[in-house]
C-alpha cells in the first residue's frame, strides 16, 4: 500500500528499518517527531508486509476518523474501502478493509471479546506518551495476547515524545524491543515565547482567570497580523474556546472562527481538519495535540494548561482540574504548526517557566479514579494488574477503594474475581457506576429512559446544573450537536441492554408502550407494583443508583447547602435552579482544596422515599448515646449513611455505652464537671507533692494524666451515673483514693501529712498547691522553740513557714528557722512590739514557751 503514495515525509526512510525489525523480533518502537508522516505512513508500511489485518489505536476518537480520512487520501479512496475506522458508535469498514484505526478503548473492549484477536496481523498503539488509563490496558493486554496466544502478531508502540526504552522493555517481554526513530521533522517551527506582561494567577481548580484569557485573546491578535496561514489556538476546555472565541468576535470578518473539540459531533470535527476558503483561527482543545493535521496550519498559540482528572479518594468525587501542560505535550503542540510548511509557535509562557514545567504528562493511572480500570483488569482475569505490561502500577490505596466500589455493584468477587453481573456491567462500555444504574434502572424506569439518561450522564451535561432541564433540551433537540451525540450513545446503550420480551410484543404488563412515555408504565415484580417514575423523578432516581453516596439532602429548607450521604458537605451555585429541593441525587461535584464544601455541578432532584429506595445499601438503624451539647444523648436513628432521617428518644440505654458518653464528655470538656470539694483538692495536691517528691511509684494527677487514668478511679461511679448531673455526686475524694496502690495509700498521712502539730499544740494545715514547696502559715508566736523548720516526705523535703504576726499577716518566708531566729527575728520584733504589745517578743525565742494567746493586760 506504501507503494500507491509518493509522499515524501521523514518517517519514510526509516520504515523499512521497521519492518525489518518486526520481521525480526515481533515488536518496535517507532520514536518520530511531529509532522513526520508516522500516523499515515506506517500502517500503509506495515500492511504491505503481512496478509491480515494492520489495527492502529488512537487515544482519541477525533484522530481516529482523521487519520482514516488521511491514509484513504494518500490512496484516492473514500474511507471504509482498504482504510476504515471504527470508534464508539461510529463504524466505516468493508470486506477490503485492510487498515482499520480504532480508539485504544475499543481496542481494549475487542481483546476482551477475543483476545487473540483473529484476522489481524499487527497492532499499532499511537501517541502511547499520553498515557490514558485505556492506552495502558490495550498495551498490557495487547502485550500479554502476542506472548500467551498470537506470537506472530506485530506490535509496534510509536509517539514523538515517549520514553522509548521504558516501552521497548514493555514491549520485547523477555528481551528488549528494538527502537527504530526517526529524527527530523518535516518542517522547522520557531518559538515565540509570549508571557503576560504582569504577572498572571492562570487557574485555579477547573477555573482559568479571565486576565490569562485576555492574554490568550491578544496573543492570538498578534499572530494574525504577524504570520500568514491558519492559526491553531490551545486551550484545556470548551468553556475556555468560548471564552477566547467571544474576544475575538471583531476578528470574524477577517477570519473563521473554528472551534474543534471533543463534544462536538464527528461530522463538525471532520470539517475543521478539511482545507477552507478563508483563513481560519482554529480554537482546541488536547483532541487536536497529536496525531492530526489540521490543513493550512502554520501557527500555533498554546495557552500552556491541560485539563486533567483528578479524583479525591477520601470523599469518592471526581473533578477535570486545570494543569500546565508537559514539555512533551508542548512538544506535540508546536509539532501542529510544522505539518504542511515552516510554521512559529508562540507559548504564553516565559523561558524559565517551560525549564521547569514537568517533563512528561502526569499518567492518568496516578490521579484517576481506577474503578473502570479495576474491572477491566478483574474481566482480564489479573484482578491486581500483577505479571501485566503496565508502563506504572496503579497506586495501592485507588485500587483499593476501586475494588471496594466494585464489590458494592456486584461486580467482583471477594477475590477481586469478575462475576456475571460484572461482565454485564463491563459490556455497557460506560463507567461501572454507570453501568449498574443502567442495568438496575431499566427495571424501574425503563430501558429507554434508563438510556437517555445514562447517555446523558455520560457525557458533559452542558449548562446549568438542572440535569432534569438538560434532558429535556436533548429531547427537543435544541443543540443539534449534542443532541445527535446524545442520541448515537443512546442507541448503543439500548442495544447494550438485555432484549426485553414484552416490548417486543409492543406491550409491557398489558399496557401500550409509547415510543417516548413522559411516565414509565409500572413494573412488575414477584412482590408488589412499582408505582410509575415521572422525568423528574427518573433522573435522580438513577443518578441515585449510579452515586448512592452523593444522595444529599439540604441543611437549611430552601438553602443552597446540603449533607451527602457519604459524609461530605456540598452547595449549589449562587442562582442554581435546583435551589429549595429538599433531596438531589448529586452526578458530578468537586471539591477545590481548602474549600469547606464541594460545589454541586450536575443534579437532580428527588424525594426521600426515592432516596431510600436507591440508597437501601446505606439505609442504617443504629442507637447512639453520645456527649452532645454537653450532656449525655441517647436516641435511635434511621440514617442513610450520613444523612439523618429520624430519631427517637432511647429509654434504656446500655450503662457501658452511657459511661463512655460520660468518660468523653469529661475528655471534651474538662475535670471542671466534677464536685472539687476542699477535701478533694486538697488530696490532689499531697498526690501531686509525692509524685514531684518521691517519684513515679506515685500516680500523676495533672489533668491529662487524671482524665486518661479516669476509667480506673472513676470507674464505678461512671458505672451508676446516667447523665451530667451525676457526676457533680461523685465523691472525688473517695475516688482518688482508688489511684493509690496499699503501700502508698498507708504511709500517705506520714510522707504528706494533711497537718502538723506546731510547738503551741495548734494543729496547722499544709498547704500543698506548690507540689515544690509545701507551705505551713502559722502565727510566728506557736513556733517558739522549734530549732528548724519540720520537714515531710521523709526528711527530704522543708516545710515553707509562712511566719504571720498576731494580726494574720505573713511577716517573714522561711525554711530555714534557725537562721531566722539569728537574722530575721531581732528586725521582726523591733518592727511589731510597739504595735502589738499583749503578745510576747522574748529576746530568745529558741527558749520561750509557745503560746497561741496573749498576755494578759495588768491592772
Amino acid at each position: 500500500m506504501l507503494r500507491d503514495v509518493p509522499l515524501e515525509l521523514p518517517v519514510r526512510p526509516v520504515l523499512a528499518a521497521l519492518t525489518t525489525a518486526l520481521r525480526t523480533a515481533g515488536a518496535a518502537v517507532l520514536v518520530a517527531p511531529p509532522g513526520t508522516g508516522k500516523t499515515t505512513l506506517t500502517p500503509l508500511a506495515v500492511a504491505d508486509e503481512v496478509d491480515g489485518r494492520v489495527l492502529i489505536a488512537q487515544p482519541r476518537r477525533v484522530a481516529a476518523r482523521a487519520a482514516a480520512h488521511r491514509m484513504a487520501a494518500l490512496l484516492g479512496e473514500r474511507v471504509g474501502d482498504r482504510v476504515g475506522y471504527a470508534v464508539r458508535g461510529d463504524r466505516r469498514t468493508g470486506p477490503a478493509t485492510r487498515i482499520e484505526v480504532v480508539t485504544t478503548g475499543l481496542l481494549v473492549r475487542r481483546l476482551h471479546h477475543d483476545p487473540e484477536l483473529p484476522g489481524v496481523s499487527a497492532v499499532l498503539l499511537d501517541e502511547c506518551h499520553e498515557r490514558h488509563l485505556d492506552a495502558d490496558l490495550a498495551l498490557a493486554f495487547t502485550v500479554e495476547a502476542r506472548t500467551a496466544l498470537r506470537p506472530d502478531l506485530w506490535l509496534v508502540a510509536m509517539s514523538a515524545t515517549a520514553e522509548a526504552d521504558r516501552f521497548a522493555d514493555l514491549l520485547g517481554g523477555t528481551r528488549t524491543a528494538p527502537v527504530v526513530r526517526a529524527e527530523a521533522a518535516l518542517h522547522p517551527v520557531a518559538r515565540i515565547w509570549a508571557p503576560p506582561p504582569r504577572p498572571v494567577a492562570g487557574y485555579r481548580g477547573n477555573r482559568v482567570d479571565p486576565t490569562l484569557l485576555d492574554h490568550v485573546a491578544a496573543t492570538v491578535r498578534r499572530a494574525v497580523s504577524e504570520q500568514d496561514g491558519d492559526v491553531l489556538v490551545f486551550l484545556p476546555g470548551t468553556g475556555e474556546i468560548a471564552g477566547v472565541s467571544a474576544r475575538l468576535a471583531d476578528l470574524r470578518d477577517r477570519v473563521a472562527l473554528v472551534p474543534l473539540h471533543g463534544r462536538q459531533r464527528g461530522t463538525e470535527q471532520d470539517a475543521a481538519l478539511r482545507p477552507a476558503d478563508r483563513r481560519r483561527v482554529v480554537l482546541a482543545t488536547a483532541v487536536a495535540e497529536s496525531s492530526l493535521t489540521v490543513p493550512g496550519v502554520r501557527t500555533v498559540v498554546d495557552a500552556g494548561l491541560s485539563r486533567v482528572a483528578r479524583t479525591d479518594l477520601a470523599r469518592g468525587l471526581g473533578a477535570l482540574v486545570t494543569v500546565p501542560v508537559s514539555r512533551a505535550a508542548a512538544t506535540q503542540r508546536a509539532g501542529r504548526a510544522g505539518r504542511e510548511a515552516p510554521g512559529h509557535v508562540y507559548r504564553c509562557w516565559s523561558p524559565a517557566t517551560h525549564e521547569r514545567l514537568a517533563a512528561q504528562p502526569e499518567p492518568e493511572i496516578a490521579t484517576a479514579d481506577l474503578t473502570g480500570f479495576a474491572l477491566e483488569l478483574a474481566a482480564w482475569g489479573q484482578p491486581d494488574g500483577t505479571g501485566l505490561a503496565l508502563p506504572d502500577p496503579p497506586p495501592a490505596a485507588a485500587m483499593a477503594v476501586a475494588r471496594q466500589t466494585l464489590g458494592t455493584l456486584g461486580a467482583v468477587d471477594a477475590e477481586g474475581r469478575i462475576t456475571g453481573r460484572g461482565r454485564a456491567i463491563t459490556a455497557t462500555g460506560v463507567h461501572p457506576r454507570l453501568g449498574r444504574a443502567l442495568l438496575d434502572g431499566a427495571a424501574r424506569v425503563g430501558a429507554d429512559r434508563a438510556a437517555e439518561v445514562v447517555a446523558l450522564l455520560s457525557e458533559e451535561t452542558g449548562p446549568g446544573d438542572d440535569l432534569v432541564a438538560s434532558w429535556r433540551r436533548l429531547r427537543a433537540g435544541t443543540d443539534p450537536a449534542a443532541t445527535a451525540r446524545w442520541r448515537t450513545e443512546v442507541r448503543r446503550l439500548r442495544a447494550a441492554l438485555p432484549p426485553d420480551p414484552e416490548r417486543r410484543r409492543g406491550t409491557r404488563h398489558g399496557a401500550p408502550v409509547p415510543d417516548d412515555p413522559a411516565v414509565a408504565p409500572p413494573v412488575r415484580d414477584d412482590r408488589a407494583v412499582a408505582p410509575p417514575v415521572p422525568d423528574d423523578l427518573a433522573v435522580g432516581l438513577l443518578v441515585g443508583l449510579a452515586h448512592p453516596e452523593r444522595l444529599a439532602r439540604v441543611r437549611r429548607p430552601g438553602g443552597p447547602a446540603y449533607l451527602m450521604a457519604g459524609g461530605t458537605a456540598a452547595e449549589l451555585a449562587p442562582g442554581s435552579a435546583l435551589a429549595g429541593c429538599d433531596w438531589l441525587a448529586v452526578a458530578v461535584a468537586d471539591r477545590s482544596p481548602g474549600a469547606p464544601a464541594a460545589r454541586i455541578r450536575a443534579a437532580a432532584a428527588l424525594d426521600e422515599a426515592t432516596a431510600r429506595e436507591v440508597g437501601a445499601a446505606l439505609l442504617r438503624e443504629e442507637r447512639q448515646v453520645a456527649w452532645v451539647g454537653g450532656d449525655v444523648l441517647a436516641r435511635e436513628l434511621t440514617r442513610l449513611g450520613a444523612i439523618e432521617l429520624a430519631e427517637r428518644p432511647l429509654t434504656r440505654p446500655d450503662p457501658a455505652a452511657v459511661g463512655a458518653a460520660l468518660l468523653a464528655g469529661l475528655r471534651r470538656d474538662g475535670l471542671a464537671l466534677l464536685a472539687w470539694t476542699p477535701a478533694a483538692r486538697s488530696l490532689r495536691d499531697r498526690l501531686a507533692f509525692c509524685r514531684q517528691a518521691l517519684g513515679g511509684d506515685w500516680p500523676a494527677v495533672d489533668d491529662d494524666a487524671l482524665l486518661v487514668a479516669a476509667p480506673e478511679w472513676l470507674g464505678p461511679e461512671l458505672a451508676r451515673a446516667r447523665r451530667r448531673a451525676d457526676l457533680a455526686r461523685i465523691d472525688v475524694t473517695g475516688a482518688l483514693r482508688r489511684l493509690l496502690p496499699w503501700p502508698q495509700a498507708a504511709r500517705l498521712d506520714e510522707l504528706a501529712p494533711e497537718r502538723i502539730t506546731v510547738p503551741s499544740g495548734t494543729r496547722a494545715r499544709v498547704d500543698y498547691a506548690d507540689p515544690a514547696a509545701p507551705v505551713l502559715a502559722v502565727k510566728l508566736q506557736e513556733t517558739f522553740g522549734w530549732q528548724r523548720a519540720p520537714r515531710i516526705a521523709d526528711g527530704r523535703v522543708p516545710v515553707l513557714l509562712h511566719l504571720l504576726s498576731p494580726a494574720g499577716r505573713p511577716v517573714a518566708v522561711t525554711a530555714d528557722l534557725a537562721s531566722f531566729w539569728r537574722v530575721g527575728y531581732p528586725q521582726v520584733r523591733a518592727e511589731l512590739r510597739g504595735r502589738y504589745p499583749r503578745h510576747p517578743w522574748p529576746e530568745d525565742p529558741t527558749a520561750a514557751a509557745p503560746t497561741r494567746h496573749t498576755t494578759p493586760r495588768r491592772r
